[in-house]
């Protein structure tokens, strides 16, 4: 028994690969999901950026993921391009008028009503801050319907306000900013802006929105990502074809044609040009996002 023990404690304390004794081995099941859920997410981008190497009728008589090099794929790029009087182009302008502005404008909303829930109490507060809680139960599917009938009797409907007031108020992002606050912006940092005679204003736009740049980042990156890639709101709102978005103007490419693989080609290379601004814009923003973290980290 006392063999047993001692051996043990010896293979405890043998040093391991990393040269550090005792250092436990890496479990391998954490990684195989990690390695599963990264396979998940990256094969249909990968899916994407082979097809769109091919012509129509490559995409159904060859290799799901092997790519063709034809130069099928700058034909692709030039019929999208051009389709219809270059009308995809108008598409992706009003894509980034719609996530742009609506990303900007409801960040700043939720930054806003965040800070005012997180750092004043006033009455009412609990109450509006449970019903942004549970608000965020709410599905969007179910608010299209009566947004629409609520801009329809002001003549809203089939503009671009259709598309971008509803999204300026999102209550998961006023939850978020409102959580930061409180951790994020200290007391005596507004105690102190106010004693050198900083009005309210002065402190939020000068002191909380600095203290608060990781959560306003993340909430840029998820309006940004829902409203570029949204399709029901459009769909619901829009009857103008100069006024869509991308995902209903290429929804509408496939729809005339009764299912027929003539328009196939031309929609994937709509969509591999769909997704560059958003790699693009997730990336550059990573940059700041990692900096911003770090010097949150540091207590003054």
């Amino acid at each position: 028994m006392t063999a047993v023990v001692s051996s043990r404690r010896r293979s405890a304390l043998r040093p391991s690969r990393d040269g550090r004794p005792g250092a436990r081995r890496v479990s391998w099941v954490p990684t195989l999901i990690l390695l599963a859920g990264a396979v998940y997410c990256l094969v249909p981008v990968l899916w994407i950026l082979i097809a769109a190497t091919k012509s129509n009728g490559e995409l159904f008589s060859t290799p799901p993921l092997v790519p063709s090099f034809d130069g099928a794929f700058g034909s692709n790029m030039v019929g999208i391009l051009t389709y219809d009087h270059g009308i995809w182009v108008r598409w992706a302008l009003n894509t980034v008028i719609y996530a742009v502005g609506g990303g900007i404008l409801s960040t700043f909303i939720a930054a806003a009503a965040g800070y005012a829930l997180g750092k004043y109490r006033f009455r009412g507060s609990r109450f509006v801050f449970r019903s942004i809680v549970a608000a965020v139960l709410l599905p969007p599917v179910l608010l299209a319907v009566p947004q629409y009938l609520l801009l329809a009797p002001v003549g809203l409907t089939d503009t671009y306000w259709s598309v971008l007031l509803p999204q300026l108020v999102n209550p998961f992002a006023i939850y978020l900013c409102k959580i930061y606050a409180e951790a994020s912006v200290a007391d005596e940092i507004m105690e102190a802006a106010r004693l050198d005679g900083a009005s309210e204003w002065r402190i939020f736009h000068s002191i909380g929105l600095r203290l608060m740049s990781p959560a306003l980042i993340t909430v840029f990156l998820i309006q940004f990502i829902g409203v570029w890639n949204n399709f029901l709101l459009p769909f619901v709102m829009l009857t103008d074809r100069e006024l869509y978005p991308l995902t209903l103007g290429m929804y509408g490419m496939i729809m005339p044609t009764g299912g027929q693989p003539n328009q196939f080609s031309l929609v994937i290379g709509g969509v591999f040009l769909s997704i560059v601004p958003l790699a693009a814009i997730f990336l550059s923003l990573q940059r700041f996002w990692k900096v911003d973290l770090l010097s949150g980290g540091v207590k003054l």
